[in-house]
Order: C-alpha cells, then structure tokens, then sequence
C-alpha cells in the first residue's frame, strides 16, 4: 500500500514522497486496523514529532482521530494501525473529507477558548483575522456559547464574508489599511474596558524589522504591543507564535492589568496520557457541532493521492493554508 512521507534533507526543504509500506501481520494489543478515507494535511514541526489530521472508516463504522506524537505511521495512508482509545464516532451525515479539513482547526478553537481562556458567557472576545479557518471555528463556538465577538478582516473581501455574520459577530474591524484603528475601535466597542480574550493569528513582533514569512502578510498581523493593549484587566492572550519575545515594558503592562499569556500547541493533548479523556471528548463534541450545524467549517476541495506531495508542498510553505486528501 502508498503512504505519503518526508525526507527531512533540511528544514527549509523538506521532500515529500509518495512510497509503498507494509504493516504487520499481527495487531498488538488494544490496536485496530483501519482503511483511511481522507486525511487533512498541516505544517511539519521538525522541532517536533508531527501528528496529522485523518479521518478513518473501519467494519462499517466511520471513526475519526488525530495521530499522536508517538505514532510509528503516517497519517496519509491507505490502511492504518492505531490504538482503539485514539478514536472517536463520526456521525454518519458528514463526509469524510468535510471533517477532516475541520477536526484541527475544531481542536485549536476548543484548545485556545476552553482549555486556556476558561471562556464563558458574558466574555468579550476579539478573534484576529476571523475569515481564516481556524478564525471562523472560534467565532462560531464562542457564539455558540454567548460571548461578544468582535474581529478583524484582513481584506475588502474578507470583510465582506465577515460582515455577513453579523449580527452574531458584534463588529469587524478592517486592518488591511491601517492597523492603528484597532485600539481605538476595540475600546469604543467596550467601554474602554478592553476584551477579556485575545486569540491571534500570529504576532508582529517588531516594527521596521524583517521578520520570517511572507511581507505583505505579516504586515497584517497585529504588533504584540497593540494585543496587550486591548486586553481588559485580568484578560487573557492566546497565541500561536512559537516564538514570541516580550521585553520588559510588555511584561510590565501585562502586570499591571493582571493579564496573562497562553501558547497555542494543539499537539500536546497527545504527550500526555492523564489528559487522553478530556481530548476525546473535545473530539467528539467537535463532530457533534459540526453535524448539528453550530460549527460551519469552511469547504475545502479534496485531491486525489497522486496529488498529495504538491498539496503538503504548498501547505509547508504557506501554514494557513489547508488541503485535504481523498482516498
């Protein structure tokens, strides 16, 4: 049977490959085999044994889950051996290929909003650049749950989708022109009182400076400066930039407002066994929403396997893009 796996020659250029592989001939313990029916793909952190996103279909029973760290298989794979404790029920309406585009970024909003923002009816939150997947999935379950939402588009068509939304989304706050406005906005928006809960989608760290990735779009993204300063008193921060750098006065103002600062690692809840119960259980909520409607992922157009080396390509180069493979 094919798989799809990397040769890792080099960080900035990692190979692809598309290979034959064999699995054993006896289960161990607690393990199922199962065929593969579409797999979504995301960035490789080579910092990091990497897990990917699959859903799975075993005996007529349509079961989805999310490797662990420790996994010995890849992902994409036309059969596949894992733990049964791994898997969670897919309810029989939604496609394979429609969850496996959501189930990571269903996993990051629960992760950023549940997990470490102890969000809760009444919040107010401000979701950065709210048209991109992962940004859609948190407006939606904090919506769910009765929290103010406000967020920021990072075109005249994304601002567009966005405004759609409303009045589920209490404001959007374009910044493809001029970041400046967000403080103000934000404030007026509140009260002056500021959010309770920032999740972002990456960091400007430093102004004038060059920084990894693509120009234009981090000329987007707001300076962690302007984060901390929207945040009300005892709000919490939720970021996916791995390397974030807070110099004194950025500490200082977090203090003073008794504000604090989360990482945003959706991995973890496999290194971890104690932890194994809750993450199931986000899982399974996951698909429930989706298939009663409150979480509406954005589509994503599946490609064949012969396909799938271009498609991890592009999404190695570009992490906020998404692709899923259909076998």
């Amino acid at each position: 049977m094919k798989g799809l796996y990397c040769r890792a020659v080099s960080d900035a250029d990692p190979k692809f490959v598309i290979q034959e592989t064999t699995l054993p001939d006896v289960l161990s313990s607690h393990q199922v085999r199962v065929q593969v029916k579409a797999c979504g793909l995301s960035p490789l952190d080579f910092k990091v044994p990497t897990v990917r996103g699959l859903w799975l279909s075993s005996e007529g029973r349509n079961e989805g889950c999310i490797l662990p760290l420790d996994s010995p298989c890849s992902g994409l794979c036309e059969v596949i051996d894992m733990d049964e404790h791994y898997l969670v029920q897919k309810p029989e309406k939604l496609s394979s290929a429609c969850v496996a585009g959501a189930l990571r970024d269903g996993l990051c909003a629960y992760t950023a909003l549940h997990t470490h923002a102890r969000m809760a009816a009444g919040h107010t939150l401000l979701v950065m650049d709210g048209a991109s997947s992962f940004g859609l999935m948190c407006i939606q379950l904090a919506c769910y749950h009765g929290v103010k939402v406000l967020t920021t588009s990072h075109s005249p068509q994304k601002h567009a989708f966005l405004e759609q939304l409303r009045p589920s989304v209490a404001r959007v706050i374009p910044v493809y022109n001029d970041s400046s406005d967000l403080l103000s906005a934000v404030m007026e928006e509140t009260g002056g009182l500021g959010v309770d809960v920032v999740v972002d989608s990456g960091v400007r760290l430093h102004d004038g400076e060059e920084e990894e990735g693509d120009p234009e779009e981090k000329k987007l993204l707001a300076h962690k400066h302007d984060i901390i300063s929207v945040l009300g008193v005892g709000g919490h921060w939720v970021t996916s930039h791995q390397n974030l750098q807070l110099d004194p006065p950025d500490c200082r103002l977090l203090h003073l407002k008794s504000a604090c600062v989360s990482f945003l690692n959706p991995e973890v809840w496999t290194a971890s066994s104690s932890q194994q119960g809750r993450y199931l259980h986000i899982l399974k909520d996951i698909v429930e929403k989706i298939s009663a409607g409150v979480l509406r992922p954005q589509p994503e157009e599946a490609v064949p396997l012969y396909e799938a080396t271009v498609a991890m390509e592009t999404v190695q180069r570009h992490p906020k893009k998404k692709a899923v493979v259909q076998l």
